[in-house]
């Protein structure tokens, strides 16, 4: 076990500056950054599955590629995961006197790095292999999760940083290794009872 980091003394003024003006935001705004934090990952699996059904058109290499989406990000999940079981970091709505908008997560759910912003970011890096546009959208909508967990009061901004950090480099060596496997694999599984899964 790695000793806990001090997230307050790293930027705990930052993460107050934004806690603040998500209390003094209108009510409906908070009312959708939670919902955004809570269920939007949702999206990225619309947007998987919208990135497989197209590339199925293209043929069987770029469904295959499709279908290494969910593997990465369920990779990125596992060592994100890893790294918030060494570092054990409280969450900061435990060490700071704050009221945030989500209640606080329970002791030993620790804050360090932000799962939800690896899973958001491991899917997009995975998605721009597939779809530049696909890429795109999961890119925005990463990036508003990233700042909803920090506006809701559950993260600190460096926790989110890391997410993206781990979930984004692991989402891509996971990605370009599984491109580099055998060319006629896809070929040679779109022959089998697989077929429907690669080409429409």
């Amino acid at each position: 076990m790695i000793l806990a980091l001090s997230g307050g003394s790293i930027d705990g003024a930052l993460y107050r500056q934004v806690v603040d003006l998500a209390h003094r935001s209108p009510g409906a705004l908070d009312t959708a950054v939670t919902a955004w934090s809570d269920y939007g990952l949702a999206v990225f699996a619309v947007l998987m599955v919208i990135g497989w059904w197209r590339a199925r058109r293209s043929g069987a290499r770029a469904a295959m590629t499709a279908l290494t989406v969910p593997v990465a990000v369920l990779v990125a999940f596992a060592a994100d995961s890893g790294v918030k079981d060494l570092v054990r970091e409280s969450r900061p709505c435990h060490g700071l006197p704050f009221r945030t908008l989500e209640a606080c997560p329970g002791a030993g759910d620790w804050s360090f790095p932000s799962n939800h912003t690896a899973i958001a970011v491991a899917a997009t890096v995975a998605l721009f292999f597939v779809s530049r546009r696909l890429g795109a959208v999961a890119a925005l909508c990463a990036v508003a999760m990233a700042v909803s967990r920090v506006w809701i009061g559950v993260h600190y901004p460096h926790d989110v940083l890391a997410g993206a950090l781990v979930g984004g480099l692991v989402s891509f060596l996971v990605t370009g290794g599984l491109r580099n496997r055998p060319r006629d694999l896809a070929d040679r599984l779109a022959a089998t009872r697989l077929r429907p899964l690669l080409v429409s």
